[in-house]
């Protein structure tokens, strides 16, 4: 390059003949012209050497502490803090999988009578009775009929449908649901409230819309209404009615559970109802093309798999108890 240089061509015609670019061709010159012969040498250290990270405290500070002011790290707070790069901080959370934006909510059952509810409600999941049927029943409250501010524009090729954050309040709506274990079939009643009365209204129902030589077996929470006097009058008068309660703090063992999360997020999060009777037509509509070819949820886990499971959970809390109360 300065040989080709001293020849006069410029930075732009040497670039081409020795393969590099002009500004490269012009930086080479000039330190040639500051340092002569030292300058073209040796290559030049080019900026600061890279930071190395202390892998060992950005594990200790990601899960034994907390930012000043806040209740979690973020990679620019932790990389203020070690004085390294946020990208550095993501890739070595990413390597020992920390997510210290993430929680997951969680509630261990604390009925003195777990284990008995656990094998009993598992026990109808894995081999239901002969001549019965096997019913997971719940409520799903206050249902909102919600109508957007403003229309949204539908999705189009590179843009998603859009939807207005706020909205207006047009009333509620109680979803009674009884899930058929064997054959995935709900029966379904939408009521105002969901008092003993509607509890006993929505059971009523379920008498009407089952065979009558069919053992019931209703897989309940234990919410107050299931337990009014009156509904144990009813069910006293109505043998082929058995109750099964779940464990306190332990609406997952409920199947029913599942078929409210689908209905929410494939019907009502995304819907747009201007009142009540508009929202029950949606869910009537939604529950009516369920039943045309309804698919069980298919329970897998053992009890026995299910009690090591919360075993473990409560090991690990007491411990961290311990720790906390020394």
């Amino acid at each position: 390059m300065v040989l080709l240089a001293a020849d006069g061509l410029q930075n732009k015609v040497i670039g081409a003949q020795v393969g590099a670019g002009r500004v490269q061709v012009a930086r080479w010159r000039e330190r040639y012209a500051r340092m002569r012969l030292a300058g073209i040498e040796r290559d030049l250290p080019r900026g600061a050497p890279p930071v190395k990270v202390d892998v060992a405290r950005l594990v200790q500070l990601t899960t034994q502490s907390k930012p000043k002011a806040a209740t979690h790290w973020s990679t620019r707070s932790m990389a203020a803090e070690l004085g390294v790069s946020a990208a550095s901080v993501s890739r070595h959370w990413r390597a020992h999988g920390l997510k210290p934006h993430l929680v997951r909510g969680f509630k261990v059952s604390r009925d003195p009578q777990f284990i008995e509810k656990l094998e009993d409600i598992v026990g109808l999941y894995l081999s239901p009775p002969e001549h019965a049927l096997v019913l997971c029943c719940d409520e799903k409250s206050q249902v909102q009929a919600l109508d957007r501010t403003q229309p949204g524009l539908p999705m189009k090729k590179g843009r998603a449908a859009t939807m207005t954050h706020d909205y207006k309040r047009n009333g509620t709506t109680t979803l009674f649901a009884a899930l058929n274990v064997l054959d995935g079939q709900v029966i379904a009643q939408c009521q105002q409230r969901h008092r003993h009365g509607e509890w006993l209204k929505f059971l009523r129902q379920i008498d009407r819309e089952t065979p009558k030589d069919k053992t019931l077996h209703l897989i309940v929470d234990n919410y107050a209404t299931h337990k009014h006097p009156a509904v144990q009058r009813w069910l006293a008068k109505h043998p082929r009615f058995q109750v099964h309660f779940t464990p306190t703090s332990a609406s997952w063992l409920n199947m029913v559970e599942r078929f409210f999360r689908d209905i929410t997020t494939e019907r009502l999060r995304r819907g747009v109802f201007t009142s009540v009777p508009e929202l029950v037509a949606a869910i009537d509509e939604y529950i009516a093309h369920h039943n045309t070819n309804p698919k069980p949820f298919i329970w897998t886990k053992s009890a026995r798999d299910i009690l090591q499971k919360v075993i473990r959970a409560n090991g690990r809390l007491s411990s961290k108890q311990n720790d906390a109360l020394h």
